[in-house]
């Protein structure tokens, strides 16, 4: 049942205190998550893993989740000291994010050499783990080595933020109200942070008037990425 995640050797070359764009699918363009137990699991450990402090029990995390609307929801059941120590040892820190039924988006910073390596991993392999344990499954669940972009200016900083969190129009229930999805840092931008210092919204906020996000909120409708940016990642999902 166990599905190991390999650590490929790949082009794009991690550097300390650079930021990615990373995102990857699953192998088979079939569903990550069949229910909202799985939902909240690949979230937990997409949130909490940006460290090698241990998690315990993230089967009663899930339990415990209410799904509310995005703006109340929260994680209680991890302790005061359990976060401090995540947010200290971090070896990656996340800007934002966005998980899809069949792929995710995160947008991330490297704090420590093979940080970005050592995190996607942790999670890809816990992840499948309990995935293929769960429904009774065998060989690897995500399609390959994680594609990882290199973010090399402010503009495309911007915009790769704008492209993860306008992906929930692809979704037709969630089309115009992507701002509310919840497996998405967008209503973490707009709205209260749910996560606290476990995401950096101020590296991209801090550029319009934080005092009213709505700014951001209209950088994103205003934004122009239906470009070759976007059309370049939506052929990489479809392929």
């Amino acid at each position: 049942m166990l599905t190991y995640i390999c650590m490929p050797i790949r082009k794009t070359k991690f550097t300390q205190g650079e930021i990615y764009h990373l995102c990857n699918r699953s192998n088979d363009k079939g569903l990550l998550f069949k229910d909202t137990n799985d939902w909240v699991r690949f979230l937990i450990l997409m949130l909490y893993f940006q460290s090698p402090t241990t998690i315990y029990n993230i089967s009663r995390m899930v339990k415990t989740f209410s799904v509310r609307h995005p703006a109340s929801n929260t994680l209680d059941d991890i302790n005061t000291n359990t976060e401090s120590n995540i947010i200290k040892n971090r070896y990656v820190e996340i800007l934002c994010f966005a998980i899809m039924p069949n792929h995710f988006h995160i947008l991330i910073q490297e704090k420590q050499e093979n940080g970005i390596s050592k995190y996607v991993h942790k999670i890809q392999t816990a992840y499948a783990k309990y995935f293929n344990t769960k429904y009774k499954k065998t060989g690897h669940l995500f399609q390959g080595p994680f594609r990882a972009v290199h973010i090399k200016d402010n503009e495309q900083l911007l915009h790769t933020s704008a492209y993860i969190h306008r992906n929930p129009r692809e979704l037709k229930e969630w089309f115009n109200k992507e701002h509310t999805y919840l497996y998405s840092s967008y209503t973490d931008y707009t709205n209260k942070n749910r996560w606290g210092q476990l995401i950096n919204t101020s590296i991209i906020l801090d550029q319009f008037n934080n005092l009213d996000t709505q700014t951001y909120k209209k950088f994103l409708e205003e934004s122009g990425t239906k470009n070759s940016f976007e059309s370049e990642n939506q052929q990489y999902l479809e392929s």
